[in-house]
């Protein structure tokens, strides 16, 4: 399917909406993933997560963040200690989606400080847990603002690590990015950035425009894959029924 023209938030016959759409391409990240972490970070990815563990990743783990492993509706199922932890995170056993302030073609990723790191324009999170979990374990991203203030030629300062500084990492893998506009992969012979599906609604030139670098783009780019009914029940009645996703991407 061609994705050149279209403008909007929603699918031709008035579906899923764009926040639908990017809880489907997060899911997808641990699509048949086994039993291995889910780390999301940020709404969309959480309701992703959840929603991949009850349809077609049903060992998939999930935490709550500090020292149990829960099931998609909360209750715990087990307890994760930080020793634990750990051993999942530094042997490629956790999928981690973190978020970027700043990412360049081969998926560095800055969420530190923008400017020189000396002296800053403004300050960030910090490096925080990102070398570790790039080097580490797969990681993908998530960008609910897909613009050029973050898609940049040279990211001020790398936090996460990229494929072009990442020789003998041995767990090292970027599986995903996915944008409010797309998904993107590094799936090139010298993993620079690849446009694998514009959402609809959204036209390549768009993605184009909105990107600090020049992406690899194949000849035809499809849409991001429909919700099924029962994954848009699952969205809207039991993972999300409060609709925070919308908070994150309009529409």
């Amino acid at each position: 399917m061609s994705s050149e023209s279209g403008k909007g938030t929603r699918t031709d016959d008035g579906g899923a909406t764009r926040a639908e759409y990017c809880v489907i391409a997060c899911a997808e990240t641990w699509r048949d993933a086994g039993e291995i972490l889910a780390s999301p970070m940020g709404p969309i990815p959480s309701v992703g997560a959840r929603l991949a563990r009850l349809t077609f990743s049903p060992d998939l783990l999930l935490t709550d963040g500090e020292a149990l492993i829960v099931r998609p509706d909360g209750t715990v199922e087990g307890w994760l200690p930080y020793r634990a932890h750990l051993e999942l995170v530094t042997g490629g056993r956790r999928h981690v989606m973190m978020g970027a302030s700043q990412l360049d073609r081969f998926g560095n990723q800055n969420i530190s400080c923008i400017g020189d790191w000396a002296r800053p324009t403004r300050q960030l999170l910090g490096v925080r847990g990102a070398p570790v979990n790039t080097l580490n374990n797969p990681t993908s991203y998530w960008i609910p603002r897909h613009s050029r203030r973050v898609f940049v030629e040279k990211v001020d300062l790398v936090c996460g690590v990229g494929y072009d500084r990442a020789a003998g990492a041995r767990h090292h893998r970027l599986a995903r990015v996915v944008t409010d506009l797309g998904v993107l992969d590094f799936a090139t012979p010298d993993h620079a950035m690849r446009l694998v599906s514009v959402h609809p609604g959204v036209s390549v030139e768009q993605v184009r425009e909105a990107t600090g670098f020049d992406l690899v783009v194949p000849d035809r780019v499809p849409y991001t894959r429909e919700p099924t009914a029962a994954e848009l029940r699952l969205i809207r009645e039991v993972i999300d029924p409060d609709g925070i996703r919308a908070r994150e991407v309009a529409g």
